[in-house]
């Protein structure tokens, strides 16, 4: 029985990913570096710190770890307030939610400043419970650390909760905490597809699809 759904954020409740590739091209550029081709796969599930840790020692930037993060803060902020798109179907799911007793939390490795702009700007402040970044756990995704914190916070057993993910550490995450997981197709983990099939309970391309099969029910 699902108690509660658990939504990451970027790639999964919003359509999000296209800003950050932008954004290391950008901010990587400051210090004449290129974009490695490889870089969103080393960095997929890290915490927004462990992220901006990745990079100070990566490319040897002279900016502090709180600098690095204040810098992205800064150039992703207005995105997040007004170009970010919900994905199909996430409000009408929160409306569901809401009306049918079912808590709601975000999961997710962006920072909190990124998180409260983007919920606020679309007006979803009552539909959760309980927003968490994974800078407030130990660990970052794949752990599991950060779904059962808001699990916890929610007060639901982790086998009543079902996360939304879009990338494979994210669903490994969830698998991890013990919960059902729901793969979201996104673009930018296409490539990925048959492997979020393969290990997540459901798949989904927008959400009013749960709906209408009745998954939450």
């Amino acid at each position: 029985m699902t108690e509660a759904v658990i939504f990451d954020l970027d790639g999964s409740m919003v359509d999000s990913m296209w800003i950050w590739k932008e954004i290391d091209i950008e901010y990587l550029g400051k210090f004449g570096i290129a974009l490695p081709e490889n870089l969103q796969a080393c960095i997929e599930g890290m915490s927004f710190g462990e992220t901006a840790s990745y990079f100070k020692e990566r490319f040897g930037l002279p900016d502090t770890i709180d600098e690095i993060k204040a810098d992205w803060n800064r150039m992703a902020k207005d995105k997040y307030a007004l170009e970010v798109p919900v994905k199909e179907g996430v409000t009408e799911l929160l409306e569901y939610c809401k009306a049918h007793g079912i808590k709601a939390g975000i999961a997710t490795s962006n920072s909190r400043e990124l998180v409260e702009t983007l919920v606020n700007a679309h007006h979803f402040e009552d539909y959760f419970d309980c927003i968490m970044t994974a800078c407030d756990v130990s660990r970052g995704k794949p752990a599991p650390d950060i779904y059962l914190a808001v699990a916890k916070t929610l007060g639901v057993s982790p086998e009543n909760c079902l996360v939304f993910e879009d990338i494979i550490p994210g669903i490994q995450a969830g698998l991890s905490a013990g919960m059902k997981v729901c793969a979201v197709y996104d673009r930018y983990s296409e490539h990925q597809d048959a492997e979020k099939r393969r290990l997540a309970d459901y798949y989904t391309y927008h959400f009013t699809e749960l709906l209408e099969e009745g998954i939450l029910a």
